[in-house]
């Protein structure tokens, strides 16, 4: 991950299910409540995945673009937490 605060980037570029989301959810720990993370990624199935882990884990997808293949998720955790069921995953 490269830098901190709010122009945070995770390159998972070259990775697979299920290690950019996982990693995402590593870094995101590190992000203060309020701030983005924005994450490169290049496999195809992370436009799933990060939507769904997003939802259960009390992040706010702020966006999903592409670029020369690569796709770019920007994740903001929210200034508040998010109240979580016990069974969703902490990110």
């Amino acid at each position: 991950m490269a830098g901190l605060g709010s122009i945070s980037v995770l390159d998972a570029r070259g990775l697979v299910c299920p290690e950019p989301v996982l990693r995402t959810a590593k870094a995101m720990r590190s992000v203060d409540p309020g701030e983005t993370l924005t994450v490169l990624a290049t496999d195809p199935v992370a436009s799933i995945d990060f939507p769904y882990h997003c939802h259960h884990a009390g992040l706010e997808l702020v966006s999903t673009t592409s670029a020369a293949e690569v796709l770019i998720f920007k994740i903001r955790k929210p200034r508040t937490p998010v109240h979580r069921a016990p069974n969703r995953p902490t990110g």
